[in-house]
């Protein structure tokens, strides 16, 4: 799991330098920019407040359209951002636990407000 999420960061992060090459077309810049606005907007498939459920639209609907938008990347293109994400990332090695952790600590404290709006 947590190789598998690595991959996922390291793609997200070239796709983000992807973005800022001016030989990236504009149909992965669309997808890519789409796929920000899903992550951060208010608006989803399933409500985030919804138990379990609501954070799982985001877990596959980003991802799917961040691997689109990687698809329509030239290859030299995307060789080169990945490079630069390899170079931050042995740059900052605890980038990706600090993510992590935040992650959780918003999740534990969702659940904790959302047990003490429902309970009293």
């Amino acid at each position: 799991m947590i190789t598998r999420l690595r991959f996922v960061w390291r793609d997200a992060l070239a796709l983000l330098y992807a973005l800022t090459d001016r030989r990236t077309p504009d149909r992965a810049r669309w997808v890519a920019v789409l796929a920000l606005l899903y992550a951060l907007s208010p608006v989803d498939l399933l409500p985030d407040i919804t138990p379990l459920l609501g954070y799982g639209d985001d877990v596959v609907v980003v991802p799917t359209l961040l691997a689109l938008a990687a698809r329509g990347l030239p290859l030299p293109v995307l060789n080169d951002a990945r490079a630069r994400s390899a170079r931050l990332q042995r740059r900052l090695p605890w980038l990706l636990p600090a993510l992590g952790g935040v992650l959780v600590l918003g999740a534990v404290l969702s659940v904790w407000g959302l047990i003490r709006l429902v309970g009293g």
